[in-house]
């Protein structure tokens, strides 16, 4: 908000810039610009000498002309009919034989965020796209992009296109990535730039004159080249083979995602390229930029999983530093579990059990937890271990501990006895919800091998009405009956007191109603007790605590260079929809909305404005026959269309739908031509529903979408399909 109370301040420099022996002095009128700059910087509201600014443009003095030109940016929006007198100032210095001047003024037309600006600057542009400076040239490319985001209802202009398509061969390399990105954001409704063969080819051809920025933008658009023979992905490999030495760990890993998807069906050169990425991922986990060490790390865990072991060798790359954060630290260990081979286990052991008596408790827990996964391969080893971090007797890592051993008897049985010898004692530092859970699991089920088991558990029987959580109660009332079916005399007193306290005395629902089940249960007869609690103590072949098993390297190839490794594809899915729409909703529509508008366009900007203002009810629900009956009865309030990809299936759209309160009511098989899906959805207050039909035809290149409303409203309208679009796009761009 502008500071108050500098009227006299303005008032000063208004009669400064108006003052004819300073403008004849052309170092004192810089210097009062240079106040007027200062003080809009610093909150000021200096709108008033804005028609003074615009006649301070006419100079030939460079710097000059760039303060004036940042002012008239900064203010065009609020004096939008002076703002016309300064395009006719910078319309005339885009023909200034200064490229500089040229290019300055260009820059600054096109940021002039105005309603209708396009009339005036569309001209100037095509003028600057074929200018012989490459300045100009590259701030005319970006000037289109700039020209269309903000005229979202723009028509495509062909011969703009068509001269952006053409400079994709200019000799500046700059000029030629500008033109990617604003043939990307021009087409974006189109699909994107198209790379055919020429393109892609000559792309390729000039990697080694672009920057590395560069290279890294070119890396991603020919992902969407497709070449026809296997001879010529090998030609683009051996094209793209210098990359995979590059410095920048960008263009690496760009080489190597465009690397993988090329080489689908040929797992050798997959594994090969891997191979030889394998230096700079290691280079780039010790950075010093964390968050560019925890991104490799993940990708060094994707890469595990389909090639185990691939890092062994290097496993010392992977010890934790004592000043890195304790989230880098976890993704370590976890790395260093999948690399534990014979020959280092000793060495990793070592280091995580150094980890365990760290000051921070969430890192020693999560190391003993590295270490019970190890123990499942080398069980012997981690339990000694474990019962040396037992002896320490502190809270956290005797919880720690006991839930590794609860873990690790279910997965491996053979470790059963071993856990049982060095269990007795620990209860006493066992505090927390967690540990108790797990020791009470262990016994009740491995009772019989506990000498002072019933005696344990009588402990928490006796404190039972000082226990919160109802997840314990509840773990003991299960753990105590599967111990009296084993040693029925030393548990049958503390079992009725129990019961008797779960359905008499208890509060929580859960709790009371599971020991009415068990008293309801023995009431049936040990042998009915025997039956249904028969379930195994240990079993393998639950997957619920197992490892993931091998993935293909194909799998995770379009993911690899993005920040799905690094949230995982369902959360990623979810963000990018709510971080996609939001942007679109409050971003740009709500800052076209502060526009002062003409009268003819404020219809225009009431429909398009503020698509996030429209609540959708949560978990809304529809009948099909009513649907149906409202589907017959109301008239199409909307029809339009939304782009797609033949190579993208729309099976799974209803889950993204679903994320924004729009549910499915019906839709076709998955493979059916044409695809048809029924949606539904209920405005959060009121009773206003939208009916739509998603329509996809056989050639899948456009989704057809059909909205009928009732109670109809125009702006929530608009809203709504302005929200459908908004997911539809952002669903096709993540599974491009």
């Amino acid at each position: 908000m502008p500071y108050l109370g500098f009227e006299e301040t303005v008032k000063e420099l208004k009669r400064a810039l108006c003052n004819p022996h300073v403008q004849a002095d052309r170092l004192r009128y810089r210097n009062v610009i240079l106040r007027v700059i200062r003080c809009m910087t610093q909150g000021v509201d200096v709108s008033g000498v804005f028609a003074e600014m615009v006649k301070a443009s006419a100079t030939v003095d460079i710097v000059q002309k760039k303060l004036v030109y940042l002012y008239m940016c900064t203010y065009a929006a609020l004096k939008p009919d002076l703002a016309l007198l300064a395009i006719n100032t910078l319309c005339k210095d885009c023909s200034d034989p200064n490229p500089m001047v040229r290019g300055l003024a260009l820059r600054s037309m096109c940021n002039h965020r105005m309603p209708g600006l396009h009339e005036y600057i569309q001209q100037p542009i095509l003028n600057g796209l074929r200018d012989k400076a490459s300045y100009v040239r590259r701030v005319a490319v970006l000037g289109s992009a700039k020209m269309y985001a903000q005229q979202g209802d723009l028509e495509i202009d062909g011969t703009l296109v068509n001269e952006l398509y053409s400079l994709l061969r200019d000799p500046d390399p700059i000029v030629m990535v500008n033109c990617l990105r604003a043939l990307e954001e021009i087409l974006q409704r189109e699909g994107g730039v198209v790379i055919n063969k020429p393109i892609a080819h000559h792309l390729l051809n000039r990697m080694t004159d672009l920057d590395q920025w560069g290279q890294s933008e070119v890396l991603r658009f020919l992902l969407r080249y497709k070449p026809r023979t296997e001879e010529e992905v090998f030609d683009i490999l051996n094209l793209l083979d210098s990359s995979l030495s590059s410095s920048n760990p960008s263009v690496v890993l760009g080489t190597t995602k465009l690397f993988l998807i090329l080489a689908r069906g040929f797992p050798h050169v997959q594994a090969d390229v891997l191979g030889r990425v394998k230096g700079p991922l290691l280079a780039v986990c010790t950075a010093e930029s964390r968050e560019l060490c925890f991104t490799a790390l993940c990708h060094v865990r994707e890469i595990l999983r389909s090639l185990p072991g691939h890092f062994s060798a290097h496993y010392k790359k992977f010890f934790c530093s004592y000043s890195e954060p304790h989230y880098i630290k976890c993704r370590k260990m976890e790395i260093l579990c999948e690399l534990v081979n014979d020959e280092n286990v000793q060495h990793v052991l070592e280091e995580l059990r150094g980890y365990c008596t760290d000051v921070s408790t969430d890192l020693a827990q999560a190391a003993i937890f590295a270490i019970g996964r190890i123990a499942r391969t080398y069980g012997e080893k981690c339990i000694i271990i474990l019962t040396e971090l037992l002896a320490l007797k502190h809270e956290h890592i005797t919880s720690a501990v006991v839930q590794t051993f609860r873990d690790l008897v279910w997965l491996c049985p053979p470790c059963t006895e071993a856990v049982c010898q060095v269990l007795p004692g620990c209860e006493e530092n066992v505090h927390d919800n967690e540990g108790k859970q797990a020791l009470i699991w262990l016994l009740g089920v491995h009772g019989e091998k506990l000498d002072n088991a019933p005696y344990v558990l009588e402990d928490f029987v006796e404190n039972v009405k000082m226990e919160t959580s109802p997840a314990v109660k509840m773990a003991l009332l299960a753990a105590l009956v599967q111990l009296f079916l084993v040693r029925p005399a030393e548990c049958q007193d503390m079992l009725g007191r129990l019961l008797h306290y779960c359905i008499e005395e208890e509060t929580n629902m859960a709790v009371r109603d599971r020991g009415l089940f068990y008293y309801r249960l023995l009431l049936a007869g040990i042998e009915e007790v025997k039956r249904v609690l028969a379930v195994p103590k240990s079993d393998p072949s639950l997957g619920v605590l197992e490892d993931r098993a091998e993935k293909p390297i194909d799998a995770w190839a379009s993911d690899f260079n993005t920040l799905v490794p690094v949230y995982g594809r369902e959360q990623w899915t979810v963000l990018t929809a709510r971080w996609k729409s939001k942007l679109n909703t409050e971003g740009t529509e709500l800052s076209k909305a502060e526009w002062p508008l003409s009268e003819e366009k404020k219809v225009a900007s009431s429909s398009q404005s503020d698509a996030g203002s429209l609540p959708l009810k949560l978990n809304a629900q529809m009948e099909p026959e009513l649907f149906e009956s409202q589907w017959k009865m109301l008239a199409s309030a909307r029809v339009t269309s939304a782009g797609w990809r033949e190579d993208v299936h729309p099976d799974a759209l209803q889950t993204a739908l679903q994320d924004v309160s729009i549910y499915t009511i019906a839709i076709s098989k998955a493979g059916t031509e044409p695809w048809k899906a029924y949606l539904f959805a209920q405005e959060e207050e009121g009773q206003r529903l939208f009916l739509t039909e998603l329509l996809l035809e056989a050639d899948k290149s456009v989704m057809h979408i059909t909205v009928k409303q009732s109670n109809e409203q125009e702006e929530s309208l608009s809203n709504f399909v302005a929200m459908l679009k908004n997911v539809i796009g952002l669903f096709v761009d993540l599974k491009s």
